[in-house]
């Protein structure tokens, strides 16, 4: 009984490790969504001809996103920048280390304005139980409660 509980809390504890140590390959992330396909249940997807795109002035719209998720907690850009237009986050479960990955791309609109495509997913799992769209919703309502400056 000792000896399964040992080998228990060590398969936890390799496990946890994995998750946590596993390395980020940036390029499998780092994608166009309004090119990519829709992730299911493992995620959210937001094209910039959806209706619930954020849009603004393309001089300021991913500025704004950018500072919004940068504060959430456990989140860090692992790709791209503003001056290219499109940025992929990795935000972290609190317990596990759970990584999801979520890209937001700039896309210009003919009459001068922005829209953003936002795609957010799990690395590990089929479902990931709302967390994404959870994540993205409060990102956006964010972005809503502070309007753009000038």
């Amino acid at each position: 009984m000792k000896v399964a509980l040992l080998l228990l809390v060590g398969l936890v504890a390799v496990a946890m490790l994995y998750v946590r140590l596993a390395p980020t390959t940036e390029d499998a992330w780092h994608v166009d969504p309004d090119a990519a396909g829709d992730p299911g249940e493992a995620g959210i997807l937001i094209r910039s001809d959806d209706a619930r795109a954020p849009a603004g002035r393309a001089d300021r719209l991913l500025a704004r996103l950018d500072a919004v998720a940068m504060a959430t907690p456990r989140t860090r850009r692992i790709a791209g920048s503003l001056g290219e237009g499109r940025i992929t986050y990795e935000t972290r479960s609190l317990l596990w280390g759970f990584p999801d990955y979520t890209t937001v791309q700039l896309v210009p609109q003919a009459d001068g304005t922005a829209r953003l495509a936002i795609l957010a997913r799990l690395r590990f799992g089929r479902s990931d139980l709302g967390v994404n769209g959870k994540r993205v919703a409060g990102w956006l309502a964010a972005l809503e409660a502070a309007p753009e400056a000038g």
